[in-house]
């Protein structure tokens, strides 16, 4: 090796690390959330460009941010800061923040449970006798360049704790869910506690404009885990998916899987994965669409799992060992490689360190893999597959 080449290897190694990157492997490259955000949100629109949502501050009333990039994540555009009141946004717990969705036109849609200095307020529970937290909307406006101000939308249910989601379509339609106990307890009677908790869904028609009275999504009474997260996803095909965790009984925490080909006017659901502990494991879930389909992902007693497209019969694909696997997230190339991400270690006000594993358009692991110290306490990592059928990871 020349000295000259030794010298361009050293400056250009000075420079990845002074972006906050670095590579693992051929075809994965880990990069810091812009600003040193937590909680990073990808979605790829159908022109490739990255649209990442992240949290700052304090974690109880924080601030969500949203910045794009068009050139694979090598550089952001300047944030928009989502929410119109200042700290109406929360971190804590890992699994309350904010998601995001690209819709009609990619247009972009955002949810989050709002915090204690938010300006609206949820129902009154009539357990506590106070407002709970409100589950908040908000999505960009036409021009492109801020937020619209952000919305509440519970108004017939109440007790917010994990997280809620949104999904949307190409064709105008947008989707918030949340978990909450019905103000009318009569469509709950006998049931006490998490039983009494059920997925709802609000709909909007109009890409946001206005959305309708929630109403519950499924009427099966298998109760939902309180402080554990929801995930939501629409396919190529305009079906919708949500994953959530049950609490039937208190000590069933299973996932479950509701599906709808009718633009969330119905739900079918099945039952993915079985989990018996008498305890909430704060716990969120992911999806991610591929050539083969669309693919999901969980955790079940610390361990991470992902399965293959929907409707097949092949057993979930567990992650390689690991310490307090948490927060698994999905990428899938135009290859139909799959790359698949988690956390390790990380708790309550605790950090840890992301884990990788790259998977074929089988479902086999590939030699690209690592592990990844740094993610800080309420964070995770989010993958992005780049149009050259690379891989990037924020974290």
């Amino acid at each position: 090796m020349t000295r000259r080449t030794a010298l361009a290897l050293s400056l250009a190694a000075t420079l990845e690390i002074a972006r906050g990157e670095t590579k693992h492997g051929s075809r994965v490259r880990v990069s810091r959330v812009p600003n040193g955000g937590l909680q990073p949100q990808v979605e790829v629109d159908s022109e490739g460009v990255v649209h990442l949502l992240y949290y700052e501050g304090d974690p109880f009333k924080g601030d969500v941010f949203y910045t794009r990039s068009s050139d694979g994540g090598e550089s952001f555009s300047k944030a928009l800061r989502v929410n119109s009141t200042e700290g109406s946004a929360v971190a804590a717990g890992t699994i309350r923040g904010a998601q995001l969705a690209i819709g009609k036109n990619r247009r972009v849609h955002v949810a989050w449970n709002g915090s204690a200095a938010s300006e609206l307020q949820g129902p009154i529970n009539p357990d506590s006798g106070k407002p709970g937290a409100p589950m908040l909307y908000s999505r960009l406006n036409d021009a492109g360049t801020t937020f619209e101000p952000e919305r509440n939308l519970m108004h017939r249910s109440f007790g917010l704790d994990g997280g809620g989601t949104v999904a949307a379509d190409i064709h105008g339609n947008v989707y918030v869910l949340w978990h909450g106990v019905p103000l009318d307890l009569k469509s709950g009677a006998g049931a006490e506690g998490e039983a009494r908790r059920q997925v709802w869904i609000s709909r909007s028609e109009d890409d946001g404009r206005t959305f309708p009275t929630e109403k519950p999504a499924w009427q099966e009474a298998t109760g939902v885990c309180g402080c554990c997260g929801m995930k939501a996803f629409t396919s190529r095909d305009g079906s919708l998916y949500a994953l959530y965790r049950s609490a039937t009984q208190a000590v069933h925490r299973d996932i479950y899987l509701l599906s709808s080909k009718d633009h969330g006017k119905s739900f079918q659901g099945s039952l993915l994965h079985k989990w018996n502990i008498n305890a909430c494991p704060m716990s969120s879930m992911d999806f991610a669409q591929g050539p083969q389909g669309v693919f999901s992902a969980w955790e079940t007693g610390g361990e991470v799992f992902w399965k293959p497209a929907m409707g097949e019969t092949t057993e979930p694909i567990k992650a390689r060992a690991g310490k307090g696997q948490k927060h698994p997230r999905l990428a899938a190339n135009k290859a139909g490689d799959v790359l698949f991400v988690w956390t390790e270690s990380t708790g309550w006000k605790k950090g840890g360190s992301l884990a990788y594993q790259l998977y074929d358009r089988t479902g086999k692991a590939i030699s690209d893999k690592g592990t990844v110290d740094g993610v800080p306490a309420w964070s995770f990592a989010a993958p992005v597959a780049n149009a050259d059928g690379s891989f990037t990871i924020l974290y």
